[in-house]
């Protein structure tokens, strides 16, 4: 058994999911992926839909862009910079910065053959970004008739 079948295994993860996430190492280091930052992500998986909770502290739902790409591909982004408060008194400066400001956010997930790319929502709520991808309903088997 590898280290990734063991983890998920451990922690129960459905064997469908990991086949849907762009590994965020792989692009690691590219020109496309630059200087972004990889935030973590959950996603869970319900019999209506699969929905994406990202940690987004500081950054306003007008800075985040969420697409989809090449028919499959969700996309998150954002080139948005939290703000730092300004001392309003002249003279007022920080003497510790403590909270690392993000710079760029990208991520990509493979979605799944069943996803509906045309009922994606999101929403941007007390820092955290939730975007639900509806699934398309089972198909039902047809009974043909013989003749």
């Amino acid at each position: 058994m590898d280290l990734e079948a063991v983890v998920s295994h451990l922690l129960n993860i459905p064997e469908t999911i990991p086949n849907y996430l762009h590994p965020s190492r792989a692009t690691h280091g590219t020109k496309v992926n630059q200087g972004a930052s990889t935030i973590p992500v959950d996603i869970s998986d319900s019999s209506e839909d699969y929905t994406f909770y990202l940690d987004v502290p500081g950054l306003s739902k007008s800075d985040i862009q969420v697409t989809v790409e090449d028919e499959n591909n969700l996309v998150i982004r954002s080139n948005g910079k939290r703000k730092r408060e300004d001392g309003e008194e002249e003279g007022c400066k920080y003497i510790r910065l403590e909270r690392k400001a993000p710079q760029k956010m990208l991520r990509k997930f493979r979605l799944p053959e069943n996803a509906n790319v045309g009922a994606i929502t999101a929403k941007c709520e007390n820092g955290v970004l939730t975007v639900v991808v509806e699934k398309h309903p089972p198909s039902k088997p047809k009974t043909v008739a013989v003749n």
